[in-house]
């Protein structure tokens, strides 16, 4: 299995646009594409800053870069924003939401990535996988119910064999709403499902998914940390002795079983205990604006 981190390439100088003309009828809207175009070369930036500290860290832990997938994760963020990493030569993207995903995937090149990253409900799957034929990767997976469903809806639509890890609950937390109340879900920033799999039960769903769904290939296994979406050593010291295990109980090599463990606030220590697959949002994108209105 190949895994790698996207190579940066001189990103467009966006910030030396030529100025348009100045009149009052005008200025609001040239302001606010400056202001657009800004932010877009600050996003290109820090990408490459984050790859530059993803190469460093795999130096440390003695790997290569190539080895380290960067999920840059654009929950919530416009597509012109998406579309300006795209440019910096970046194709791995995520997101936690099935409508916002299947909202600008129909907007962005197809050899675009998608990484699926959050809560997946039975009865999303379906508007999931048709309407992001580019979908790459679902790395929520976390019972057998949910594998059974993307298995069978795969074999519906007739789509290539769909890639999935295995979502491993690392901290303990039960599986709630950890931050606020569903009427509130939409005002909260930080809002997610816990989910993932208990770590006694990794080796049991990861074999079903191998071997029971013919439609999915297992890739890897994936945790999302604590519930203030931090990440201790011990966390990432879990789902890798669940690899251990679950490469022991299928009789594959390690290098053929990802982790997705690591997030803004934590990727580089995540890098140099194992994790092979890093998911970046607010420090290249910035900080998540939700809108006044958004649903769930």
């Amino acid at each position: 299995m190949r895994m790698w981190a996207d190579e940066p390439r001189p990103m467009n100088n966006l910030e030396n646009r030529e100025g348009r003309s100045d009149t009052p009828s005008t200025e609001d809207a040239e302001q606010s594409s400056m202001a657009a175009s800004a932010m877009d070369g600050v996003a290109a930036a820090a990408l490459r800053s984050v790859l530059h500290r993803v190469q460093q860290a795999a130096e440390r832990s003695g790997i290569g870069a190539h080895q380290v997938r960067v999920v840059a994760v654009s929950k919530t963020k416009p597509v012109s924003l998406i579309r300006e990493v795209y440019d910096s030569s970046h194709r791995s993207f995520g997101e936690n939401y099935v409508q916002e995903i299947i909202d600008k995937a129909p907007q962005l090149p197809e050899d675009i990535e998608w990484h699926f990253i959050g809560n997946l409900q039975s009865n999303k799957v379906k508007p999931l996988l048709t309407g992001v034929p580019n979908l790459a990767v679902v790395e929520t997976v976390d019972d057998e119910k949910i594998a059974n469903r993307l298995d069978h809806m795969v074999a519906t639509i007739g789509r290539k064999p769909l890639k999935v890890m295995v979502q491993v609950n690392t901290s303990g937390e039960e599986s709630e709403d950890v931050c606020c109340p569903k009427q509130e879900v939409w005002k909260c920033n930080s809002h997610e499902t816990k989910s993932g799999v208990d770590p006694a039960g990794c080796v049991e769903l990861v074999k079903h998914v191998a071997l029971g769904c013919p439609n999915l290939e297992f890739c890897g296994l994936m945790t999302i940390g604590m519930p203030d979406y931090t990440s201790t050593p011990e966390n990432f010291k879990t789902l890798a002795n669940c690899r251990s295990e679950v490469c022991k109980s299928l009789g594959i090599a390690e290098e053929q079983c990802e982790l997705s463990m690591g997030m803004s606030g934590d990727f580089e220590l995540a890098i140099e205990m194992g994790s092979t697959n890093v998911r970046i949002g607010s420090t290249i994108f910035g900080a998540r604006e939700y809108p006044k209105n958004q649903p769930k």
